[in-house]
This record gives structure tokens, C-alpha cells and sequence, in this order.
């Protein structure tokens, strides 16, 4: 995926890991957009430059792009670009990273 978006000050754009999106019982059973849980797990595809702080510098970021996290269940805009759900999340909605 080309991304064109660059995330400004302590935000980062997260590609959320959707889980299994079927639950069986017998048989197969599709779930509904609306009735599934949201991910609260995804992988760090871009991030902003930092936070300043009050004399103009950066303060860095604790995540960087490629890392897994996850992050608060109702935190981030939800936007669709070529057909992906993305999320932009300020670092503070971010709770932790997941090391592999």
C-alpha cells in the first residue's frame, strides 16, 4: 500500500490486525461488520515527529513505524484509504507495544 499521509506531532497511523472474523458453533457463522469486536491490535505504519515541548524541540516518540501495539478500544479516527480501514491515534491512546 502507497501511503500519502504523513501524521503531524505525536500521532501515528495504525493498520489494525483484524482477529478471526467467523465464530463456529456447529457450523460456520458469519459475523456482521456491526456485531464484531474491534481490534485493539495493529502495526504502526507511519508516526508523526514528536510532541514540542515549550521551548520549540521535539520530544521523540516512543513507538516507531513497523512495531505492533496496542492501544485503547475506543481511541483514533477511523479513515479508509484503497479499501483499508486505518486508524490515526495520538501516542498517549497507544498502551503498549507487543515484542515478538
Amino acid at each position: 500500500m502507497s501511503l500519502n499521509l504523513k501524521p503531524l506531532g505525536d500521532r501515528v497511523i495504525v493498520e489494525p490486525i483484524e482477529k478471526g472474523e467467523e465464530t463456529f458453533s456447529g457450523g460456520a457463522l458469519v459475523l456482521p461488520e456491526t456485531a464484531r469486536e474491534k481490534p485493539q491490535q495493529g502495526k504502526i505504519i507511519a508516526a508523526g515527529p514528536g510532541q514540542k515541548d515549550d521551548k520549540g524541540g521535539r520530544i521523540p516518540m516512543d513507538v516507531e513505524e513497523g512495531q505492533r501495539v496496542l492501544y485503547a478500544k475506543y481511541g483514533g479516527t477511523e479513515i479508509k484509504i484503497d479499501g483499508k480501514k486505518l486508524l490515526i491515534l495520538k501516542e498517549s491512546d497507544i498502551l503498549a507495544i507487543v515484542e515478538e
